[in-house]
């Protein structure tokens, strides 16, 4: 007989993973996240666990630019040029 999949384990591991890799977010938004547009009243442990994995994956695949964000916030706080050039 094969063994059922501890679905359970699996979520908690998941959920141990994206705190290790991404600490500033609470459990709470990760799940929340996650579920985002599902039933949380109906869904299945396995279907849970696989969009846990599909958030997790999405996440890591997004790469922050500091630079760049700090770039466009600057541009963003000196908006005085646009309005020059919108003069001429």
């Amino acid at each position: 007989m094969s063994r059922r999949p501890n679905y359970y384990r699996q979520i908690l591991n998941v959920l141990e993973d994206l705190q290790k890799n991404h600490p500033a977010y609470n459990i709470g938004r990760h799940i929340s996240t996650a579920l985002d547009g599902s039933d949380i009243w109906s869904i299945s442990d396995r279907d849970f666990l696989q969009r846990l994995k599909d958030y997790r994956a999405e996440l890591d695949s997004d790469v922050i630019h500091e630079d760049d964000v700090d770039d466009i916030i600057k541009q963003g706080l000196d908006l005085t040029h646009i309005l020059d050039e919108e003069e001429d």
